[in-house]
Parts: C-alpha cells; sequence; structure tokens
C-alpha cells in the first residue's frame, strides 16, 4: 500500500497511533544556462514561462519523492501535516523542501 500524504492533520478515518518526527526532502536545481535564455526570452512576451513551471514541478515531485524515502526509513505509514518551502540561493538556484510529521496509524 502507498503511503498516506496530507495537508491535514489527521488521516480521515484512521487513528494516529505514534508520532514518529519531523520528515522532509531537500532538492537544490539550477535550470541551466540553455533554459535560462530562453526563459528570459520567452518573459519578454508575458505569460506562462512553460521551463520554469516544468522545472519547479518536477523538483517538487522530487522533493515529496525523497520526503516519502525518508518517512519510510523512519517506519512511517503516512506523512501529516506536509508543506512546500522554497527559496533562491544565488540567482540561479531554487531550493525546495517537502517538509510534514511522519506517523504510524492504528
Amino acid at each position: 500500500m502507498a503511503m498516506v500524504v496530507t495537508t491535514a492533520f489527521e488521516v480521515a478515518g484512521r487513528e494516529i497511533g505514534e508520532t514518529l518526527g519531523t520528515v522532509f526532502g531537500v532538492v537544490v536545481r539550477s535550470q541551466g544556462l540553455g533554459g535560462n535564455i530562453l526563459a528570459s526570452l520567452r518573459s519578454l512576451g508575458g505569460g506562462e514561462i512553460h521551463e520554469y513551471t516544468r522545472l519547479l514541478e518536477d523538483t517538487r515531485r522530487q522533493a515529496v519523492d525523497r520526503m516519502l524515502e525518508n518517512a519510510g526509513k523512519m517506519g512511517a505509514d503516512a506523512v501529516v501535516a506536509m508543506r512546500f518551502d522554497s527559496s533562491e540561493i544565488g540567482q540561479t538556484m531554487t531550493e525546495v523542501v517537502a517538509y510534514g510529521t511522519a506517523v504510524k496509524l492504528r
């Protein structure tokens, strides 16, 4: 069965038996020179910049995967109160963190 991940503080229909602690997954990414040039040119016309959208979607997915891997190592059945945070590192890199509370369900 897949691990349950929710932004809520509880899992609907289940009772939390044990709180294992904070769990997170971190990814730092850079678009790369080619992607930055293409995105910069696209920004001149306005609208969505698909290169950055795709980069951030992939990065968030990878951060969640890493969080789930770490939760599994802790013996968790679920991650509750899951959130994302992001920040810029320098002018070319983005850090994305997926984090929450690893729990065992009854």
